[in-house]
């Protein structure tokens, strides 16, 4: 599919969530009927990942970085085993706590991580997490994260319900103060039983959902990376690598390539990236898009950032498409959570 074709579908999806449609199909109701066979079969051999194990993460990254003056800044991770870190051994391996060790690392400032994603979650699940974000009575995070989309496409969710409920998450959470990063749906095309032609449909449904989930989020202030990379061509290359155990969940080496993907993304939200990078880069191929283009754009290459930019243009909402640089930073394990986590 090409990437204007990918910008007419997620324009219709992202429509048909705004005003309470949901009779876009991903990828055809007669294509489905074709590969159902195929569908149980990855099903047996891939599992289905809502195994409950997950390490616990949460807690103060940077504590060096402590002072008498400035709070810790607090970011929550909200989604799906993704954002939660299923199929890893320890907490630091997680993607909340790479986050947590960079963005105390980029801002100097230690950084208090809360974890409310759920292995298996979907979507919908995103109206109960923020409820609890909303619930705590302390202060409102200062960087929300959100990985989601993959448990959708598996369980055939209809995308404009899928994009309506993130729209509905992330307007939830900025309009209470916080900033938003969303990890759009990653590659499911590359996981490893998966053969043809189930790996096609699920490529495509995969960055349909990508592409519709960036005009959704952008539209309510949030910003996208693509998450290509968390499942995608260098998963294919090292899958021994990169996969966990469960050839479906990632590794600690997939984790981080994951997590530094969305670091600078994290870190730009808040106003901690460099000025001087800002600024769109042509040689990156980086400027200003129709918001549907971008998203378009932005599923087809893994760890390009989307964010809002002028209000409107002649094809309608325009954002900024960006390349940024990554920075890997070490792994930190976190120090005690307090009572209150």
């Amino acid at each position: 599919m090409t990437s204007m074709s990918r910008a007419r579908v997620a324009r219709r999806i992202a429509a048909g969530a705004a005003y309470g449609g949901g009779g876009v199909g991903l990828a055809g109701a007669a294509a489905v009927g074709l590969v159902l066979a195929e569908v149980q079969l990855a099903r047996r051999r891939v599992g289905n990942g809502t195994s409950p194990h997950v390490p616990h993460a949460d807690g103060l990254y940077g504590r060096t970085y402590a002072g008498p003056v400035e709070a810790p800044l607090r970011l929550t991770m909200l989604g799906d085993s993704t954002a939660a870190g299923q199929g890893v051994h320890r907490g630091g391996q997680t993607p909340g706590a790479l986050l947590a060790s960079g963005l105390a690392a980029l801002a100097e400032r230690p950084v208090e991580l809360r974890t409310v994603a759920t292995p298996g979650a979907r979507s919908d699940d995103l109206d109960r997490q923020v409820a609890l974000v909303l619930a705590d009575p302390g202060p409102v995070p200062d960087i929300c994260v959100i990985m989601v989309g993959a448990n959708d496409v598996t369980h055939r969710m209809p995308p404009t319900r899928s994009v309506r409920h993130l729209a509905s998450a992330v307007r939830r959470l900025r309009t209470a103060g916080s900033e938003v990063v969303v990890g759009t749906c990653p590659d499911l095309g590359t996981i490893e039983p998966v053969r043809q032609p189930l790996r096609w449909l699920a490529r495509r449904a995969s960055r349909q959902l990508a592409a519709a989930q960036t005009i959704g989020v952008v539209e309510q202030g949030g910003r996208t990376v693509s998450l290509g990379d968390l499942l995608g061509p260098e998963f294919a290359e090292n899958p021994r690598e990169l996969f966990g155990p469960d050839s479906y969940h990632p590794s600690a080496e997939g984790y981080a390539t994951a997590a530094m993907a969305v670091l600078p993304t994290v870190c730009a939200s808040l106003g901690l990236w460099p000025a001087e990078e800002e600024r769109p880069d042509a040689s990156r191929r980086e400027g200003f898009l129709p918001v549907a283009r971008a998203a378009a754009e932005a599923a087809s290459e893994a760890g390009t950032e989307v964010a809002a930019a002028m209000p409107s243009g002649p094809r309608g909402p325009w954002a900024l498409l960006k390349r940024r640089r990554r920075r890997r930073v070490p792994e930190q394990e976190p120090a005690p959570a307090s009572p209150s986590n």
